[in-house]
C-alpha cells in the first residue's frame, strides 16, 4: 500500500489506544515510527521495545531527523486530543509536512481491504476483537485495529491467519468520537448500541442517532449490516439501508441466546438464528452484554463459512480485553473485577452481570467519573446504575480533555443513588479506606487513571487472602 512515497510516520500521541495500533501497523510493515506523548505508560514502554522512537518532551528538538530533514517522505497522524497549543503539532503544521487524524490514515487503509467495521456507544472494542480472534482462529488472514488490548494476543493490533487465495479481512473499531467513523469504507458493519453519548460533540441525542445512521449507510451496498435489536429500534429500522440485515440481541427473534447459564467464571448459551443452533457454547469472558457481542461475532463467523466446530473453539479461547470485565480475584469470599465502563448502560451491563454471577455476596462498586460533560449530561443514569451495589465509593472525575465545570463534581451523583453505604474518597487515600472495609465483590469502573489503581488492588486482596489462610 502507498502512503505517497512516505517511509518514516511520527504519530502525535502515540500513546493513545488506537494510535498505537496505528504505530503498530505501520511498524509492521517496515516503515521507521516515531511519536509524542505526555507521559509514559506501560503501552509506550512495549512500543518503545518493538522499536519505535518516542518521547515525552513537546519539543521541536525531539523529533527525528529522519522526520526534519526528509519531510517529502514524512507522514505526520495526530489526534485530536492533543492541545491546539502543542509545539509539534503546530510545527508540523507551519512547515507543510502530510498531517492526517488518526481516521483519515484508517479510511485510507479501509479503503484497500475488504473491512469489518463494528461500532456502537458501547461494546465495540470486546466486539471487535472477538470477531478478529474467531477469524484468525479459524485460519482466516486478518488484521485488526482494535480500542483494548487483547489478552490472548498482548496487543490491540491483531495481524495473522493463514496466507490464502481469500483476500485478508480488516477488522476495524469505528470510533464515533469526533465523527470520526466517518472515514472508513466498511464492507460490513456492526452496530453494537446507539444510546446517546458525546454529547459535547453532537450537542443531543437525536445528532447521535443521525450521526449513527450516517455511518451506517457507508456500508457496501453488496455488504452486510449486523445490528443489535434495540440500535434498530432506535435508529429506526425503515430508514436501515437497503442491505443484507440482520438483527441481533439476547431475546432478539433473528439471532438470539437462550439457556444462559452465570457461572462464577463463564456463561454458557445456545446460539439461535432463523436457519440453526449451536447449543452449550462457553464464554469465558462473563456477562450478559458479552454474550450479546458474541451473537454478533459469531453470526459473522457463520456468514464467513466458519464451521460449527472452529466456532466454538473460538468461543471458547477468546481471553477478552483488558479492563473489559476483567476478573483479577476470583476466591470463595473474595473477587476483584475491573472493568473500562463509563457510561450509564455499561455500568448497568456490567453489575447486572456481577449480581447473577455472585447474588448472594456484598457487591462494593468503586467507581471514577470520566469527563465533566459526561458526568453532568448523565447525572440521574449514573446514580440508578450504580444503585445495583450494595456499596459505592466515588473517585474524583476524572478530567482528560477537559477543563472543570462549575458545579461539575462526582458529589453531584451521592443523592440519586439508593444504597445506604455511599461516599465520595481521595484516590491517595483509597487504600487505606480499603483496608478498614468489609470487601466480598469488588468491582473498579471508569476510563480515567483507576486502571493505575488495579494492580495495586489486586495484591490487596491477593494480600488479604493469603493472611486468612495462614
Amino acid at each position: 500500500m502507498s502512503f505517497g512515497g512516505t517511509n518514516s510516520v511520527h504519530l502525535i500521541g502515540i500513546g493513545g489506544i488506537g494510535m498505537s495500533a496505528l504505530a503498530r501497523w505501520f511498524n509492521h510493515e517496515g516503515f521507521a515510527v516515531s511519536g509524542y506523548d505526555r507521559t509514559p505508560s506501560p503501552l509506550t514502554n512495549e512500543l518503545i521495545a518493538e522499536g519505535m522512537h518516542i518521547s515525552f518532551e513537546d519539543s521541536i528538538e525531539t523529533i527525528p531527523t529522519s522526520i526534519t530533514d526528509i519531510p517529502e517522505k514524512a507522514l505526520i497522524i495526530w489526534t485530536p486530543a492533543m492541545p491546539k497549543e502543542n509545539a509539534q503539532l503546530n510545527y508540523f503544521r507551519d512547515k507543510g509536512f502530510q498531517l492526517k487524524k488518526r481516521s483519515e490514515v484508517l479510511g485510507i487503509v479501509t479503503s484497500n481491504y475488504y473491512t469489518i467495521a463494528v461500532a456502537g456507544t458501547h461494546g465495540k472494542t470486546t466486539t471487535s476483537s472477538l470477531i478478529a480472534h474467531m477469524l484468525k482462529s479459524a485460519g482466516k488472514s486478518v488484521v485488526a485495529f482494535l480500542g483494548g488490548i487483547t489478552q490472548n494476543y498482548q496487543s490491540n493490533l491483531i495481524i495473522g491467519g493463514k496466507k490464502t487465495k481469500e483476500p485478508t479481512i480488516v477488522v476495524v473499531e469505528a470510533d464515533e468520537f469526533d465523527r470520526s467513523f466517518m472515514r472508513l469504507h466498511p464492507n460490513e458493519i456492526v452496530l453494537t448500541s446507539a444510546d446517546p453519548d458525546h454529547l459535547d460533540i453532537y450537542g443531543d441525542e437525536q445528532h447521535i442517532l443521525d450521526g449513527f445512521m450516517e455511518f451506517v449507510n457507508l456500508v457496501d451496498k453488496k455488504g452486510r449490516l449486523y445490528i443489535q435489536q434495540h440500535a434498530a429500534q432506535r435508529l429506526g429500522e425503515a430508514k436501515l439501508p437497503k442491505v443484507a440485515t440482520k438483527e441481533y440481541g439476547l431475546r432478539s427473534s433473528g439471532i438470539g441466546a437462550e439457556n444462559i447459564q452465570a457461572r462464577p467464571g463463564s456463561f454458557v448459551f445456545d446460539y439461535i438464528d432463523r436457519k440453526q443452533e449451536i447449543k452449550g457454547l462457553e464464554l469465558f469472558i462473563p456477562g450478559f452484554h458479552n454474550v450479546e457481542n458474541a451473537l454478533a461475532a459469531i453470526a459473522i463467523a457463520l456468514d464467513h463459512q466458519i464451521s460449527e466446530e472452529q466456532i466454538r473453539k473460538g468461543i471458547s479461547s477468546f481471553k477478552g480485553v483488558k479492563r473489559r470485565f476483567e476478573i483479577h480475584v476470583n476466591a470463595k469470599n473474595h473477587v476483584f473485577i475491573d472493568d473500562y465502563a463509563h457510561h450509564p448502560e455499561e455500568i448497568r451491563a456490567c453489575l447486572s452481570s456481577v449480581r447473577a454471577m455472585f447474588p448472594a455476596k456484598k457487591l462494593t462498586v468503586i467507581f471514577q467519573p470520566h469527563l465533566f460533560t459526561r458526568t453532568r449530561d448523565f447525572a440521574s443514569g449514573f446514580s440508578e446504575s450504580l444503585s445495583l451495589a450494595d456499596s459505592v465509593i466515588l473517585l474524583d472525575i476524572y478530567p482528560a480533555r477537559e477543563l472543570p465545570i462549575e458545579g461539575v463534581t462526582a458529589a453531584m451523583l451521592l443523592g440519586g443513588i439508593n444504597t445506604k453505604h455511599k461516599e465520595i474518597v481521595a484516590k491517595e487515600d483509597l487504600m487505606s479506606h480499603l483496608d478498614q472495609a468489609s470487601t466480598e465483590v469488588l468491582v473498579t469502573l471508569g476510563a480515567g487513571d483507576i486502571d493505575r489503581l488495579v494492580p495495586v488492588i489486586a495484591s490487596w486482596m491477593n494480600e488479604r487472602l493469603n493472611r486468612q489462610a495462614v
